[in-house]
């Protein structure tokens, strides 16, 4: 009796072991052809350009925002993509509501949110049926100094509503909407840094930036060609004596940073 017994452990011993011995050679299969177990990471931003069609008033996939491959080495701020509701961006246009060419070289304009990332991702992924309820920036940059794309840089964000670009050519502004009065945003890129907690009223001014916000904006612009001197504001463009922001914000702090890139430097 005693001897069956032990015979039965030696079977379930026996078996146990050569359940490792196959454990081990699978996880050493799935290794070689498949390399470790890799961490689920943020998806990078990919952006899809349209195709336009031709003919008069039509947008352009290419309106003239071109990404350059120069990267800071030290810095790479975090990225992540949160997409607008389509009613809440649209087309660039070649020909303004009168059929006359728009031309415009790219111009950044900062803002501000006043309240927190996820309530301006909120607002822009919000449908909005009416156009003067439709809101967008084409990029966030957080308190941490994470990049949120939320408007492709090809399509057209609504960032600013009444609004001229004082450019050394003269006042720089487009009418793609007769019942709207002009804009910039049809060459505009609209960036907007995320508020700190004491700036959510509308006090002139407020504690400011992060150092993470102005690395990440400074990363950011290095990635494009949009020169230095068509780098502006909200406030600057604003036309409703209604906008001031982005409030407290440090220029000469910005361009320390956005001077670090060969391409940028004084």
């Amino acid at each position: 009796m005693g001897d069956r017994r032990w015979f039965k452990i030696g079977v379930y011993v026996g078996a146990f072991c050569l359940a490792m011995v196959v454990t081990m050679v699978l996880a050493t299969t799935y290794k070689v052809f498949f390399g470790p177990p890799q961490g689920i990471a943020a998806a990078a931003p990919s952006y899809t350009v349209e195709v336009a069609p031709t003919g008069a008033n039509v947008p352009s996939a290419n309106h003239g925002l071109i990404y350059t491959a120069e990267n800071n080495p030290t810095y790479r701020p975090l990225e992540r993509v949160e997409l607008a509701d389509p009613s809440n961006y649209g087309e660039r246009y070649d020909v303004d509501a009168y059929g006359q060419p728009l031309n415009h070289e790219f111009l950044a304009v900062l803002h501000e949110t006043v309240w927190s990332a996820n309530s301006a991702i909120n607002t822009f992924q919000t449908y909005h049926p009416r156009d003067e309820d439709q809101v967008s920036y084409h990029s966030i940059i957080d308190r941490d100094g994470t990049v949120i794309y939320v408007v492709p840089p090809e399509k057209r964000a609504f960032g600013a509503g009444n609004s001229v670009f004082e450019g050394p050519n003269g006042p720089e502004t487009a009418v793609t909407n007769p019942a709207f009065a002009s804009s910039v945003n049809n060459f505009a890129y609209h960036i907007s840094l995320v508020t700190p907690s004491d700036g959510q009223d509308n006090a002139s001014t407020h504690s400011g930036y992060t150092d993470a916000q102005y690395k990440s904006l400074a990363w950011l612009m290095a990635q494009t060609t949009i020169p230095e001197a068509r780098i502006t504001t909200h406030a600057a463009v604003d036309r409703s004596g209604s906008r001031q922001d982005p409030r407290s914000f440090n220029w000469a702090h910005f361009l320390e940073y956005l001077h670090q890139y060969p391409s940028r430097a004084a």
